[in-house]
């Protein structure tokens, strides 16, 4: 098997597996560290996590104490006040058990209001501005589901990365992926595989033989086969996970364009 492939995270000039880990859900489970030391050991070396995610920075802060912190780890903020973001950052420091945060991020700026709020003076980017002054935070990113706020941040100058949904459920963003390549500005792909409720019922139709090209297998593939992505994070709860999206991104080939419409007609069928 060969190694997983690097892509450039935008402007922060940060070279990342394109396949990365999103680690909401993995403290659920009861196999959590393993997971992330599966992924680890695979040669993914982007993590996302968040503030607000329950679990998932003590999760990370426990394997960062067991082996070191030898991946590329991006965390969020849910505040949109610079004393907000200020102290999330701050606390994410204190349980991650580090002295920096490689990325953090704005998180769900998917409003008018929340994009007016975390833009003003004393607003959220203002924090981490502060932040990334003091040493604290290597770079600044946004999350967003929201496609004109989107392009609004990838053209804006004041973002590295964006993260968005983007897959054969979701082709809309493909031209924001365009745009972000042309700004410089590093994409991180969240719900590669349509969702974790998709996910479960892809799996269910292929144990039963009926996915047709429509699996998470296939979904990966459609994702990593843009060139403008620079990680896509698909969620695990399970060393088993890890295994099989690594299996894909090793080996896989790009799909063909007309691959890519097969398997949106067949996304749009689904759901």
């Amino acid at each position: 098997m060969r190694l997983l492939a690097r892509r450039r995270l935008g402007r922060t000039g940060l070279d990342v597996s394109e396949l990365g880990l999103g680690a909401m859900d993995t403290p659920h489970s009861p196999e959590a560290v393993e997971t992330v030391l599966a992924a680890l050991d695979a040669g993914i070396d982007f993590i996302d996590t968040a503030r607000d995610y329950e679990g998932s920075e003590h999760l990370l802060g426990d394997v960062i104490r067991r082996r070191g912190k030898d991946f590329i780890l991006g965390s969020k903020t849910f505040s949109h006040t610079a004393s907000g973001a200020q102290y999330d950052v701050d606390r994410s420091l204190r349980v991650l058990g580090i002295e920096a945060v490689d990325l953090y991020q704005l998180h769900d700026i998917s409003t008018e209001a929340a994009w007016d709020a975390v833009m003003a003076p004393g607003g959220a980017l203002e924090g981490l501005q502060a932040a990334r002054y003091r040493g604290l935070v290597g770079h600044i990113g946004i999350s967003s589901h929201n496609l004109e706020i989107l392009a609004r941040a990838i053209t804006s100058g004041e973002f590295a990365t964006v993260m968005l949904e983007y897959s054969a459920f979701f082709p809309d963003t493909a031209p924001l992926i365009d745009l972000a390549a042309r700004n410089d500005v590093g994409v991180i792909v969240m719900r590669p595989l349509g969702g974790s409720g998709r996910t479960s019922t892809i799996r269910g139709m292929v144990s039963a033989g009926a996915a047709g090209p429509l699996t998470p297998e296939n979904l990966l593939r459609y994702v990593l086969s843009d060139p403008g992505v620079s990680v896509a994070i698909p969620g695990a709860r399970y060393p088993s996970r890890i295994a099989a999206n690594v299996a894909t991104a090793a080996a896989y080939t790009p799909l063909t364009v007309d691959d890519r419409r097969i398997l949106e007609e067949a996304a749009a069928r689904l759901y």
